[in-house]
């Protein structure tokens, strides 16, 4: 018979590398449950919450945002649902990085060609100063 792991709220800090404040908010958001408390008042996390708050860092850094993380928990817990809607979530997820990507892309392209306007000399010649001055500038 194994004996669950107990965390306080630092050491799940630690153990996820979340800053203790953000495990607070999420408990906030409602998508950590309210954590257990000791006769001292002292936050108790299990496992479970562990578990949980892992799969929300690593939604977060796959681009997530916190409302797509609930829906991805929610279908997290009917464990004999259909993964489909899990697999939409993802694809939508990844034309967002695409889009972000092309964004880029686009801006880097801009840059350079920023970049080698300038001469060199002073900021009342610059070429670049200009540019980002002009009418048609906001128009990338």
């Amino acid at each position: 018979m194994s004996v669950d792991k107990h965390y306080t709220v630092g050491q799940l800090a630690k153990a996820t590398g979340t800053k203790a404040v953000t495990i607070r908010y999420y408990e906030r958001l409602g998508l950590l449950p309210s954590a257990g408390r000791t006769a001292a008042g002292y936050r108790l996390y299990t496992e479970v919450e562990r578990d949980r708050l892992l799969f929300i860092r690593r939604s977060r850094i796959l681009g997530f945002s916190l409302d797509d993380i609930r829906e991805l928990l929610s279908l997290a817990d009917e464990r004999e649902t259909s993964c489909a809607a899990v697999d939409a979530k993802v694809v939508e997820q990844l034309e967002q990085v695409r889009m972000r990507l092309r964004d880029l892309r686009a801006l880097e392209a801009e840059l350079e060609r920023l970049s080698v306007c300038c001469a060199g000399g002073t900021i009342d010649d610059c070429r670049i100063i200009e540019t980002l001055s002009a009418e048609s500038a906001g128009r990338v």
